[in-house]
């Protein structure tokens, strides 16, 4: 196992660490129970947004924690739920009175983590919604989950919702947002090779020289088909196909088109994936009118991809160009 790292029970206090003398003027951490807050947290009169999960994907979530996006972000270690504890105080930490709108990937650990801090919240008097998030189309159920993964709209959602809760709209209408991107979103990924958690030294999975998985989930929970390696243009047909006639998405729709890497992609590979998806939604007369290219759920060093489509109206438009300052995502702050 080679990983820039110190030692492997100490990989996500010594990333919290590092986020704090990197970005001290922005956030705050608390690392008893660990999670990621910004700065001028509890914003009096504004929903707070608190997602969380695994270590190992990042820069989800707490590279977007700030201005315009969410207010904390809890890590649990690599590729394990947050406590409830963890929730409970971020929750409390963001609660300047509009409430707090929990955003959960599907993932059994978080679902259930996330209630039971929402319960406790609620007991302290915090008005608190949770939307879960379940957009993967590869699978119904799979080895963390009951239902569909939760997955690449988890990010867009964060950063759309951010955006109305800075407009100081209620939390009902935060969370009702919310469920309206993850109804008009859908994703599926692929991978090239498996990852390696710190604690175990071993590959997740095992991929032949010549194969890749697609439908891979985010921790290397296997996918749809385990096939020979194709170019790129196929890979992007097979999961584009999916997730457009999932919804489905039609000649007409405008969308928001993210392609994502796994953390061990080169980014001149995911604009050849960028560039076939186009000519793929082009054939169909499905606009792309925004885009996000590069890492943003990962999966360690996982080499792969994943394509996310939100299908867009005017208003959800509005609130992605809304500015946003976090560590892993700006624009118009």
């Amino acid at each position: 196992m080679k990983k820039l790292i110190n030692a492997p029970d100490a990989v996500v206090r010594e990333a919290l660490e590092g986020m704090e003398h990197a970005y001290g003027d922005r956030l705050r951490i608390s690392y008893d129970p660990a999670f990621i807050v910004r700065s001028d947290a509890p914003v009096q009169g504004k929903v707070g947004i608190v997602s969380g999960g695994g270590s190992g994907h990042e820069p989800m979530h707490g590279g977007f924690v700030g201005m315009g996006m969410l207010d904390a972000a809890c890590p649990g270690e690599v590729f394990t739920s947050p406590t409830p504890d963890q929730m409970l105080e971020a929750t409390k930490a963001v609660d300047g009175g509009a409430g707090v709108l929990h955003i959960v990937k599907n993932y059994t650990g978080d679902v259930m983590n996330f209630e039971m801090a929402a319960d406790l919240a609620k007991g302290e008097g915090i008005e608190v919604e949770a939307v879960v998030t379940n957009d993967d189309v590869a699978v119904q159920d799979s080895l963390y989950t009951a239902g569909r993964r939760g997955v690449g709209i988890t990010v867009i959602a964060e950063k759309i919702c951010g955006a109305a809760a800075e407009e100081r709209k209620s939390l009902a209408e935060v969370a009702e947002i919310c469920r309206r991107v993850n109804g008009e979103g859908r994703s599926m990924g692929m991978a090239l090779t498996p990852c390696m958690t710190p604690s175990s030294g071993e590959p997740s999975f095992e991929l032949g020289e010549d194969e890749m998985e697609i439908g891979i989930g985010i921790h290397g929970e296997p996918g749809r088909y385990r096939e020979p390696m194709a170019p790129a243009a196929q890979v992007v047909d097979r999961l584009a196909t999916a997730v457009v006639e999932d919804l489905p998405y039609n000649s007409g729709d405008r969308v928001l088109a993210m392609v994502n890497g796994m953390g061990g992609t080169p980014l001149i590979e995911l604009f050849v994936v960028y560039r076939e998806l186009h000519r793929f939604l082009q054939e169909r007369g499905i606009t792309i009118e925004r885009r996000l290219v590069g890492n943003y759920i990962t999966s360690l060093e996982m080499a792969g991809c994943s394509i996310t489509l939100l299908r867009l109206d005017d208003e959800l438009t509005r609130l992605w160009d809304a500015p946003v300052d976090t560590p892993a995502l700006r624009w118009g702050a």
